[in-house]
């Protein structure tokens, strides 16, 4: 049965990384660690004969998509879907700022992780909505083959959860450290298989 293998990166460690934050859309930078995870990442997938690879749009992944691309000699794409869910007025701020200075809108994100909309941003549902609609299209362009997506902590998670049939109220219960790698086996017949988690 025809297969697409898609592995899943998250982009590598970023600047801010010590304090727990909601980074959003905000374009942060790569740390020096985080550029040397993509290298490693770029060795193990050396070997893999990879026919595309897909990113966010935003630099910490766009950099990793490069390097990994270049290996295989394709021009790597990017998607402004896979970016990061956007978290409004909470992006850059710490997890601690956000307790002390909106604890109401804290408590309401905490009370309804799935549907609360950050004033000025999306709720995760909505950003479900468009990772799907990406990763749907990038799979039926790819039958048969190998890709690539270098994304961040929250779309990969919606996609992981996807894959094994969990809602999205269980979005922390999957880690995804800085440079990480997971392997998702999607049949023709709609069955996907998680084969490597936060590796």
């Amino acid at each position: 049965m025809d297969k697409v293998r898609c592995h899943l990166l998250r982009h590598g460690q970023v600047e801010g990384f010590e304090q727990k934050r909601y980074n959003g859309q905000a374009d942060v930078a790569l740390t020096a660690l985080g550029r040397e995870q993509y290298r490693r990442l770029q060795q193990r997938l050396s070997v893999v004969p990879v026919a595309a690879v897909y990113s966010s749009d935003l630099s910490r992944c766009v950099w990793g998509g490069e390097q990994i691309a270049a290996k295989h000699d394709l021009t790597p794409q990017q998607d402004i879907r896979l970016r990061e869910l956007h978290i409004g007025h909470w992006e850059g701020k710490t997890w601690q700022q956000l307790q002390q200075d909106h604890p109401d809108e804290w408590q309401g994100r905490l009370n309804d992780l799935v549907h609360y909309q950050v004033p000025g941003g999306e709720s995760l549902q909505q950003m479900a909505v468009r990772v799907r609609s990406a990763l749907s299209e990038i799979l039926a362009r790819h039958s048969g083959e190998e890709i690539v997506l270098v994304g961040h902590g929250g779309i990969n998670r919606v996609i992981l959860l996807d894959a094994i049939g969990a809602p999205l109220t269980q979005m922390f219960h999957i880690e995804q450290d800085y440079g990480c790698h997971n392997v998702i086996d999607y049949f023709s017949d709609g069955i996907a298989v998680v084969k490597q988690l936060n590796g």
